[in-house]
Parts: structure tokens; C-alpha cells; sequence
């Protein structure tokens, strides 16, 4: 559809593209966020420096990454180990309050809204904002999740209070053996509900949400709806990204607005249905918010 993808950036001044966003959501009849990690960071999810340090210097002394991302990722010896960081991980990143209120300042300007959201995140901050659960389309799992690691089944597990207790009770960062998670049904180890591999259960939450946001789509396709890009980048571009420059070229009455530091950009066959602010979100919704 497009020639080649070729992108280009806006060259109008900040108040302008501002103005312009705020006249998109008063007029829209509706509006499809599309959330990527830049949204959390901007609330504040950050997962080096000073934030990680207050929760794992522990880990950083002993393994020797200062990293939250790479310490999922490190060849722990033992599954002791290896669930104390992540229950520790979960716990921080799932369960603690969100470190700012950027997410309750998105949902006061939706609200009253016909709106609906898809996301790649999966700290779960839009439900604890407040948005409703029935509007929400987390595509990449939930932090909030086991599943079984062969998998034996497509189901999902909570994981509240066993994450709880391996945080609260590990020492020397290791869990003792009897709070080591086991699937219900085949009894072996159970794992997070994040899409790395082809092994993702996706149960039938993930698929009633789907179904629900491919409704949603449905209905609005050819209304004043704007597609509004929150922090996406390019590493799963096809599940929002290229779809929202594909739905908006499609439809004459929709408008793309892509909020993204130094990444706001669209193709340029859309050029003129679209808004490209290229700051941090943050600052962009609490001037919208103003």
C-alpha cells in the first residue's frame, strides 16, 4: 500500500501540533490507543539506573549486570535463583504502584470517550489506572500470568499471591524450593505468560480481548476515528504500527497522531491526516490535559 514505507516527520511548531491533538479527541467519534514500552518509560518504568539499583544492587553486586531487562535473561544455576529475580522483577514492575500518574491523565482524557486499547506492554498499568478491563487488548501477555512452561494447556494462571510470597520471603536471592512455581496439571515448572517463543499460551482471555478490539474496529472503521500511537517503536511494528497507517489510509475521515520521542514519524500518503509530536509523552498529554 505504501511506496515502500517511505516516512517523513512534521516540521510544524510544538503549540500547533498540540492545538491540533486536542481538536482530534474533542471531535473523534472514536479513539484506539496503541501503546508501546516508551509509554511506561515515560511514566516512569525505567529499568537501569537509579531505579534499578534501589531494587537490585543485590543482584548487580553478585552477577554483575545493571540491567532489569538483562537479568531476565542471565543463565541463573538454579530455579531458586532464577525466581528470586523475577518474582523480585514482577513484583516492582507489576504490583508496586506506577511511578507517576501519566496513566490516569491518559484515561481523563478518554474516559468519556468511545475508546479502546492495544497494547505490547504488560505491566498492566491501564487497568490500574482505571480503564475498563473489557477495553483492553494486552497482545504480548501480562507480568500478572503464569503458564505452563511445555505448555500442556492454553491457560493462564494468576500469579499475585505466590509472586508476593517468593518476594517477601527470599534470601540471599534465592526462594526456598517449596514456593517454585508447578503447573496444576502436568506438574512441571511453570513460566511467564510473555511472548518469546512459540511456547505462549494464549487462553482464552487473550482471545475474547481480541475478539473484542477486532469488533471494536469494525464498528468505527469508517468513522471520525482517531488512531492515537503512544510510544511505539519498530521491534513489533505489524501489530500496531503499520496497522494504524493502514486503517487511517483506508479511511479519509481518520486521523493518526504518533506521540514518540525522535521516532514520530508516518508514511508519507498519510502525511496529511496525521500528527507527528516528537517530545515526551508526559509533557505532550499534560499540555494536552491543560
Amino acid at each position: 500500500m505504501f511506496s515502500r514505507i517511505k516516512t517523513t516527520k512534521s516540521t510544524e511548531i510544538y503549540s500547533v501540533q498540540i492545538d491540533k491533538l486536542k481538536k482530534a479527541l474533542d471531535e473523534c467519534n472514536a479513539v484506539v490507543i496503541g501503546a508501546g514500552a516508551g509509554l511506561s518509560t515515560a511514566a516512569g518504568f525505567v529499568y537501569n539506573g537509579e531505579r534499578f539499583d534501589k531494587y537490585f544492587s543485590d543482584f548487580k553486586a553478585k552477577y554483575g549486570f545493571d540491567d532489569m531487562y538483562y537479568g531476565g535473561f542471565y543463565p541463573y544455576k538454579t530455579q531458586e535463583e532464577f525466581w528470586a529475580y523475577w518474582s523480585r522483577y514482577i513484583y516492582i514492575n507489576r504490583y508496586m504502584d506506577v511511578p507517576s500518574d501519566l496513566y490516569i491523565k491518559l484515561f481523563d482524557l478518554v474516559k468519556d470517550k468511545d475508546y479502546f486499547v492495544i497494547t505490547t506492554n504488560v505491566d498492566h498499568c491501564f487497568q490500574r489506572a482505571g480503564f475498563d478491563k473489557k477495553r483492553l487488548f494486552y497482545t504480548q501477555g501480562d507480568y500478572g500470568l503464569f503458564q505452563c512452561s511445555e505448555p500442556c494447556c492454553q491457560e493462564t494462571f494468576d500469579n499475585e499471591e505466590i509472586i508476593k510470597a517468593m518476594y517477601e520471603q527470599q534470601r540471599d536471592m534465592k526462594i526456598s524450593s517449596e514456593l517454585l512455581p508447578k503447573c496444576p496439571h502436568c506438574g512441571k515448572p511453570l513460566t511467564t505468560n510473555l511472548r518469546a517463543d512459540d511456547k505462549f499460551v494464549q487462553d482464552e482471555g487473550w482471545y475474547k480481548a481480541s475478539e473484542r478490539y477486532s469488533d471494536f474496529i469494525r464498528r468505527n472503521k469508517d468513522l471520525n476515528i482517531l488512531y492515537l500511537e503512544l510510544g511505539v517503536g519498530y521491534n513489533t511494528p505489524i501489530i500496531i504500527k503499520y496497522p494504524f497507517w493502514q486503517m487511517t489510509a483506508q479511511n479519509s475521515k481518520a486521523t493518526y497522531a504518533c506521540i514518540n520521542m525522535g521516532e514520530a514519524v508516518c508514511p508519507i500518503e498519510i502525511e496529511h491526516q496525521s500528527i507527528r509530536i516528537n517530545a515526551d509523552i508526559s509533557k505532550v498529554i499534560e499540555n494536552i490535559a491543560k
